[in-house]
């Protein structure tokens, strides 16, 4: 009697829809959703991808949605009720990506597949992982659902309502071989070096339908330890890449994709800058390559002297942000003594010397902070604008876990410990009469004002 041959086991990987009352493509992609399906492509499977925010799952192409040529651009957007705020809250809550047919059509002519993996980002971005794995348990009532990313892994006690069949918090790839013993039956011939960013293969972007810009990850983890930040909790240590070998990446995107447009996710590109970016950016200059490079998660300050920014400028480093927070120097001192009002006057010194202009130097401040006073931010907002920069503000998300989650949650007015969704920096969850939401929203319209203006 003759057998059959085993069938090629699939993997369905999806990256939910954004569910909140603003959201932008500011060069946004699956990165550890991606890494995952790399590892188990290498491993012999046949993986799939859907990503609920790519617009070309809709149409087929990139659609009417307008976006940029640097891969930036608007989302979909259907409106949708939001959980109950208390309080006058007039904003309009919606899910951004492609439709809930689109979605369900996709499923349905792909074939069964034997596993699906749903990432999460933001906490309050639940009800997009929520809605994913309630389509795909309609479609696939049988096949075992595996969800993680930033959601499940600092909401260990709401995740299990999500109604996935098993929750992965950490890095994927730690559990993904004893998973796939388990649940396929499969033995892994292939993982990485957990230690070793450069045993990872390069993230399977490919499997995405539209590519304009792809994302570098040249390191994981953070040397400081903000109070305000989770980077430590989704990353305990800080590993770095061979810059080289992130050269070599960048130039095989390009070479065999065409890609031209780079993000960098990592907020510590620019620390310990001789081991990292100083040969990583000669490497670039040696090959020439004609790549805009972009910097949107807030890089540190206090590395840039006259040769760095010398450097960033020449190597192609288009956008750039850095994380300042505050210009408060007692905050400064309690939020993690990452950077001082010293660091960001160096700093745009040298960066206008190198060439960038003051609408070049995108500097985020922190707004709601426990006990922050508006006066606070506008002081931040003026010193930025002195020095030569121009301030972005960036709305303080309360995250369970940091340093600064207990202060957060007993200054809140709302319900931070039993319901993500209030951790959306859009209703300013730490708002207090010191900083109201009208006096927030005072702040926004001051920088709209300025918009357009070059930082004298």
């Amino acid at each position: 009697m003759n057998l059959l041959p085993e069938r090629e086991k699939t993997v369905l990987l999806i990256n939910p829809w954004i569910y909140d009352f603003a959201a932008y493509d500011f060069w946004i992609k699956p990165m550890g959703l991606m890494m995952l399906g790399a590892i188990l492509r290498e491993n012999g499977f046949h993986v799939l991808a859907i990503d609920c925010l790519n617009t070309a799952h809709e149409t087929g192409n990139t659609g009417t949605i307008r976006r940029t040529s640097m891969g930036t651009g608007k989302f979909p957007k259907t409106f949708v009720p939001p959980p109950d705020i208390p309080g006058n809250f007039s904003r309009r809550y919606g899910r951004y990506g492609i439709s809930i047919a689109a979605f369900q059509k996709n499923l349905h002519r792909i074939p069964r597949p034997d596993m699906v993996f749903v990432t999460s980002m933001m906490t309050y971005w639940y009800p997009g992982v929520f809605e994913a794995i309630r389509q795909v348990k309609k479609v696939f009532p049988r096949v075992p659902v595996v969800a993680g990313g930033h959601y499940v892994t600092l909401c260990p006690d709401h995740a299990p309502y999500s109604g996935a069949d098993i929750l992965i918090p950490g890095p994927g790839e730690k559990a993904l071989g004893q998973l796939c013993h388990t649940l396929l039956h499969e033995d892994l011939s292939f993982l990485p070096d957990l230690d070793d960013l450069d045993s990872y293969p390069y993230p399977a972007f490919d499997l995405l339908p539209e590519n304009t810009q792809i994302p570098i990850l040249t390191s994981r983890g953070c040397p400081f330890d903000c109070t305000y930040c989770a980077s430590h909790l989704l990353h305990p240590f800080f590993h770095r890449r061979d810059p080289h070998k992130v050269v070599k990446e960048i130039e095989f995107w390009y070479t065999h994709h065409g890609i031209i447009h780079f993000s960098f996710y990592d907020d510590a590109l620019l620390s310990k800058p001789e081991d990292m970016f100083i040969p990583m950016a000669r490497e670039l200059l040696g090959r020439r390559l004609p790549c805009r490079l972009h910097c949107p998660n807030g890089l540190h300050l206090r590395e840039i002297t006259e040769e760095i920014a010398t450097l960033m400028f020449k190597a192609g480093f288009h956008t750039i942000r850095f994380g300042f927070e505050t210009s408060d120097v007692k905050r400064q001192r309690n939020t993690g003594k990452k950077v001082s009002n010293h660091h960001l006057e160096e700093a745009v010194f040298h960066l206008r010397k190198a060439g960038y202009k003051g609408n070049d130097i995108g500097v985020y401040l922190l707004c709601g902070l426990p006990g922050q006073s508006f006066e606070e931010v506008q002081e931040s907002m003026n010193y930025v604008r002195l020095c030569g920069a121009t301030p972005i503000i960036a709305e303080y998300s309360p995250i369970p876990g940091t340093a600064l989650w207990n202060e957060a949650a007993l200054s809140s007015p709302f319900p931070i410990e039993k319901e993500p969704f209030f951790h959306n920096n859009t209703l300013l969850p730490c708002q207090s009469e010191k900083l109201t939401y009208g006096m927030y929203r005072q702040l926004k319209a001051q920088l709209r004002n300025q918009e357009g203006k070059e930082t004298l």
